[in-house]
């Protein structure tokens, strides 16, 4: 049988298995090595994937993903959402949308902690949605705004996303996470500008009108209220900008730095509570190392079958131009967060996108901004919504998913504008790298 059809077929038993519920990185794995075995016998089959698979997860890069997460879990545990949300609340709550802008900034600066979009959806629902509503926040709005502000989360770094694009594509991580720095100030000030409008042009949805005005000597108090952020943020970003961490050495500290503010917080009950953050980081992180290993099996599988380099001639053999190309993958991203989650996606689609990318000419780094922003509209958009049903099961009990919903599709406008925005201007995600390498 000729490969390129092993090929393609290959491909539709992968999505056969998706459409039956088999977790993805199962089957990215199964198909790939039954593909392998059909290209090159059981034998060579099966030394080819375990030695594909060695040298991707004995990877001393791959020691990010569980401390980012475990720094996100103990950050959330230990209250450090809550104290970030009530100190910005005194510094824009006398806006009529202040408490709104306030969770927004919140999720971007727990962002400096989590690196993740559900969890910081998830942590805000539980902070600072109860009190949007007491405010006279529709729940709507309250509920959608935590959901669609924590893909900030995903960008500014620490980013577990950014951590899978560079091992799955080969990037320096270092050089992905500074990238999300630029596109995760836009999405911050994009959604600052939505939530201003909504209280202006939609006073149904937000009927407060502003807290108590609070003097300036209240705000100052609250700055030392920051400085876990601060310090973290300095952490990560002064390191890698200064040479003086690499990205593991710097979550590392981070995540060291964490503990100890938890344990300080906490007392005793902080172990208790490490101990629960320990046990989700293993759960979370094996889920991811196993769509790594089953997308590694994959990409080789695609790589024998001569599918990929195929792909590659007939796209770019259409002559388009890069902002175009960027464009239409950008869709290609858009349409499959419709049904799969972010980290699927990448897992899927970096096998097949990357080559094209290199051989196009197309700046890696700006490309990879692209790629997580896209990927982010998919968390509240139906019918999947990880982050929708992560409000959900935080939420209280009179909200419903299609609330959530309702209100998350107020912000996918902000989404699609900072999407659009990070495609034509590419120095949003360059400008940072540019500084760090000169």
């Amino acid at each position: 049988m000729d490969l390129l059809v092993i090929g393609i077929l290959g491909i539709l038993v992968l999505i056969g298995m998706l459409a039956i519920g088999v977790h993805i990185g199962i089957a990215l794995g199964a198909t790939g090595f039954l593909g392998l075995v059909f290209v090159v016998g059981l034998d060579a089959a099966i030394q080819m994937a375990t030695t594909s698979v060695y040298y991707k997860i004995a990877n001393y890069a791959l020691i990010v993903i569980p401390l980012f997460v475990l720094m996100g879990l103990l950050g959330a545990g230990g209250g450090l959402s809550k104290t970030i949300y009530d100190s910005l609340a005194i510094w824009t709550g006398k806006m009529k949308s202040g408490l709104g802008m306030a969770t927004i900034l919140g999720c971007a600066g727990f962002g400096a902690i989590s690196g993740s979009s559900i969890v910081t959806a998830a942590v805000f629902a539980k902070v600072s949605a109860p009190e949007m509503r007491r405010h006279g926040y529709d729940k709507r709005i309250a509920y959608g705004v935590c959901a669609s502000a924590g893909s900030i989360g995903m960008l500014i770094p620490p980013s577990v996303l950014a951590v899978m694009y560079g091992i799955l594509s080969g990037l320096s991580v270092g050089k992905l996470l500074i990238a999300g720095i630029g596109p995760g100030v836009l999405l911050t000030v994009l959604f600052c500008i939505q939530i201003i409008l909504l209280g202006r042009l939609k006073p149904n949805l937000i009927l407060s009108q502003g807290g108590e005005t609070s003097s300036w000597r209240e705000r100052f108090a609250t700055i030392p209220s920051f400085w876990p952020v601060i310090v973290t943020a300095g952490i990560i970003f002064g390191g890698l900008f200064g040479g003086v961490f690499n990205p593991t050495e710097a979550a590392a500290v981070a995540t060291f730095v964490i503990f100890v503010l938890l344990v300080i917080s906490q007392g005793r009950s902080s172990f208790k509570m490490a101990l629960s953050s320990l046990f989700e980081t293993a759960m979370t992180s094996s889920m991811i190392f196993i769509i790594l290993a089953g997308a590694c099996i994959f990409s080789r599988f695609l790589v024998l079958t001569g599918l990929s380099d195929k792909l590659v001639e007939i796209i770019l053999s259409c002559q388009v131009s890069n902002l175009v190309l960027v464009s239409i993958l950008a869709v290609f991203y858009l349409i499959m967060g419709v049904v799969i989650d972010s980290i699927s996606m990448l897992a899927i689609s970096i096998p097949f996108i990357q080559p094209i990318i290199e051989q196009a000419g197309i700046e890696p780094y700006y490309f990879a901004m692209v790629a997580i922003v896209a990927t982010q509209v998919g968390i509240i958009t139906p019918p999947l919504g990880l982050a929708v049903y992560t409000v959900k099961s935080v939420a209280e009990e009179d909200v419903t998913l299609e609330n959530i919903f309702s209100g998350s599709l107020y912000f996918l406008a902000v989404l699609l504008i900072g999407l659009a925005l990070v495609i034509v201007f590419p120095w949003l995600s360059n400008v940072l790298i540019n500084i760090f390498m000169k």
